[in-house]
């Protein structure tokens, strides 16, 4: 049987299979520690569908095959039987499940319908975390070169093409396009903002979803001026300057490579902390791994910009105009800073300040819906129609009910799928932004940053 799914760039080496996919099980508990977490999962057994409350997808699809217990066993199927001492017995009694290329090929599908929210988490009695058994899987997977093709290309792109990032942007471009978001600002908002590139021994190095660069100027634009007005010290690195991570998504592998960029281009700069951009994932990666994989209690701190503003906002540092943003605001919760609590109530404050109107979803903060293309799902066009009437569809649901012509998003892959589920579910009337476009906008620049206005047309 071949493994046939649209998600693949190239043909899937199917020789032996079963017993390829069954070493690479092997090495990676062997040399990781996901054994435990899988063992403690198998002993429990827990089926008792609890999750499904819990799942967006299933809620929307209606399928067995979306209740995040059943998907996580079709990995502790082949941990049970080939890993297990009681699971080798049961082979040899002729009474027991075989890997085949078929249960593989189910993975293949199964695995990436989930949208890796972690919501599931909050409900089992047990604490089984379903997302993390289901990116165990996905990593077995693509250790026998079963990856959706759009992750592959992305992260052959970071770590093996000659730009280095996700977005194929030269180091010179990046240098224009700061020079460009400079002149625009001063010509938009009349303020004077800074995008340093390779300063030494700064305090931050920025490392936005490189994408921001091309789609996102505003959010940029927003984040280099509340670093300007606060006098921060902090630079871009011209050597890797991408915050992106889709090992997040698929490959621990791929994930320790990618952090360890990071890494290495604050030691180049001689910088202390790392500085996070917009972006759940990015965030998340960052500040989860690169204490794992670049220095453990000597690592650097990860900080995400949205921490960075409302800590000088608190202060008294950051100056903001309240009520500025008159429109119906609501807030969506990236998954990956807010399912742990880490990235909840920050945010809020800042648009509390900023904003006349502002409603929040229910539910919010750590048990808010996925937007709907997490795990990587958002970067996979082919299943666009699943993403936004299925993934997304209690997220199209929650926006509607606010009654909020704007969105907030703080992460590149939610503002894209966002804006996706918007207009495939009749809600082409709301606008999805980032945090830091609004305050921007209502940001109250000291005097050294103001441009002074130039005569009148025709004066």
């Amino acid at each position: 049987m071949a493994i046939s799914c649209s998600y693949y760039l190239e043909p899937v080496d199917t020789r032996d299979l079963p017993g390829r996919f069954l070493e690479a099980f092997a090495a990676i508990l062997a040399h990781s520690s996901y054994a435990p977490v899988l063992d403690a999962a198998a002993r429990a057994g827990a089926r008792c569908g609890r999750c499904t409350v819990a799942c967006p997808v299933h809620q929307a699809s209606g399928e067995a095959r979306d209740i995040p217990c059943n998907r996580t066993e079709l990995v502790l199927a082949v941990y049970r039987r080939y890993f297990t001492l009681g699971g080798m017995v049961r082979a040899r009694l002729g009474n027991a499940f075989t890997l085949d290329e078929g249960h593989i090929s189910r993975m293949a599908e199964d695995l990436y319908r989930c949208t890796a929210c972690r919501r599931c988490k909050l409900e089992c009695p047990f604490g089984i975390d379903h997302g993390l058994i289901t990116h165990f899987g996905r990593w077995v997977l693509a250790e026998v070169g079963i990856i959706p093709k759009a992750l592959r290309v992305a992260v052959r792109e970071q770590l093996e093409g000659k730009t280095h990032n996700t977005s194929a942007i030269p180091a010179a471009a990046l240098r224009d396009t700061c020079a460009f978001l400079e002149e625009d600002c001063r010509d938009t908002h009349a303020i004077d903002v800074r995008f340093p590139i390779d300063e030494q021994g700064a305090e931050f190095v920025f490392f936005p979803a490189v994408s921001d660069y091309l789609l996102e100027p505003d959010t940029l634009t927003g984040n280099a001026a509340v670093l300007t007005a606060t006098g921060a010290s902090w630079t871009i690195g011209s050597q890797y300057f991408d915050g992106i991570n889709y090992g997040l998504f698929y490959s621990d592998r791929m994930l320790d490579r990618i952090v360890s960029l990071e890494a290495a281009e604050l030691k180049r700069l001689g910088a202390r902390r790392i500085l996070i951009g917009e972006c759940g994932h990015a965030s998340r990666a960052a500040k989860a791994f690169v204490k794992t994989f670049c220095g453990g209690r000597d690592a650097p701190e990860v900080v995400n910009i949205m921490e960075y503003t409302a800590d000088v906002l608190r202060r008294g540092l950051l100056h903001l105009r309240p009520g500025t943003i008159e429109e119906r605001v609501t807030y969506h919760d990236p998954c990956n800073i807010a399912r742990s609590g880490w990235i909840v109530e920050q945010p809020r404050e800042i648009l509390r300040t900023i904003c006349s109107d502002f409603v929040d979803m229910t539910p919010k903060g750590r048990e808010n819906y996925c937007c709907g293309g997490g795990g990587g799902s958002v970067s996979i066009d082919e299943i666009r129609p699943f993403r936004t009437k299925v993934g997304g569809a209690a997220k199209a649901e929650q926006i509607r009910r606010t009654g909020a012509t704007t969105v907030v998003a703080p992460c590149a892959n939610c503002k894209k799928q966002l804006r996706e589920v918007c207009d495939d579910n009749g809600l082409g009337h709301v606008k999805v932004v980032g945090l830091h476009d609004l305050v921007l906008l209502a940001i109250d620049a000291p005097a050294s940053m103001r441009v002074a206005a130039g005569p009148k047309e025709g004066a």
